[in-house]
């Protein structure tokens, strides 16, 4: 008890000194967070009361305060459209089997990726498996558009001429598998740092003990990613109704238009290009409290079968 006690008293003496210090010098730690406070307060909360152009017939020159009050009047128009259902249904669809399928190989990846034991291999390969994510949006619509061309390597490949980016059915198809090759890499590294807590003496007991690759990722390696796996598909799926319009848009053509037309291309279309805010803003809206209420509801079921282990 005493050694427990002596060890104690200089942490809490430190501590105890720090929280003098702070007292003594607030201004300097005021001084410091200031900026960051402001520019949050700035541009996060205060933009936030945009949100009121939904609920207005926004005129630009009257601004928000000036211009008519429609109530939830926006809200109704959208939901009782006829193409409502399919433009949620295609939203959905791209970000559901966006998550099924790209959602593991990122973690398939780092698994691989932590089996390799020389540091120089290991180095080039996670460059090649980076760099696509490094490529805008608009020039890998292009890569996609000229492979994909009636004229493309694909087409070339196999004899054909078939024109891909009319075809509604290969969109989805198109659109996340381009996703996939783009980002995986570069989401694999949160799991590659994660996999470097793995104890190294569990897994060179499990090889000795003649476990093999599969035993070895399940007794050592997942547990230390688990947690990681965990807050990443709760953050995931709180953004599934978040795809952005340019990579749909880019991709999208008068053929394709029944699969590639989504939320946010129809809000950009809307907002941007017919003038129509007030009914744009109500749109992005409702896309945004579906998202809030898809994050928390997958906190508390993720909580709830993790011993209450959430975000």
């Amino acid at each position: 008890m005493g050694k427990t006690t002596e060890k104690a008293a200089p942490n809490a003496g430190g501590m105890h000194n720090t929280l003098v210090y702070v007292k003594q010098h607030w201004q300097l730690y005021v001084l410091f967070l200031l900026p960051a406070f402001l520019l949050t307060i700035i541009f996060r909360y205060i933009p936030m009361g945009g949100i009121l152009i939904a609920f207005t017939e926004y005129n630009p020159i009257r601004g928000i305060l000036g211009s008519e009050w429609v109530g939830f009047d926006h809200f109704a128009r959208f939901l009782s459209s006829p193409d409502f259902m399919s433009y949620l249904m295609n939203t959905l669809k791209l970000s559901v089997f966006g998550l099924l399928w790209g959602f593991p190989i990122p973690i398939l990846l780092a698994f691989l990726l932590n089996r390799i034991l020389s540091s120089k291999t290991k180095q080039k390969i996670q460059l090649v498996l980076y760099m696509p994510n490094f490529i805008s949006v608009i020039v890998l619509c292009g890569i996609v558009r000229i492979l994909l061309s009636p004229t493309g390597m694909i087409n070339s490949l196999f004899g054909t001429d078939t024109n891909f980016m009319t075809m509604p059915s290969a969109f989805r198809t198109i659109y996340i598998a381009s996703g996939i090759w783009q980002g995986a890499g570069w989401a694999s590294i949160i799991y590659t740092a994660a996999l470097s807590n793995a104890s190294k003496e569990l897994k060179e007991a499990a090889v000795l003990d003649g476990a093999n690759i599969i035993q070895q990722i399940k007794a050592v390696e997942w547990p230390a990613i688990k947690d990681t796996v965990l807050i990443q598909f709760i953050m995931s799926v709180g953004n599934i109704m978040s795809i952005g319009f340019e990579k749909a848009y880019a991709l999208q053509t008068d053929m394709n238009i029944s699969s590639s037309e989504i939320i946010s291309t129809y809000v950009y279309k809307k907002g941007l290009l017919d003038g129509d805010y007030g009914f744009s803003t109500a749109v992005g809206l409702f896309n945004t409290v579906i998202n809030v209420i898809l994050l928390v509801s997958m906190n508390k079921i993720v909580q709830r079968m993790n011993d209450g282990k959430g975000i």
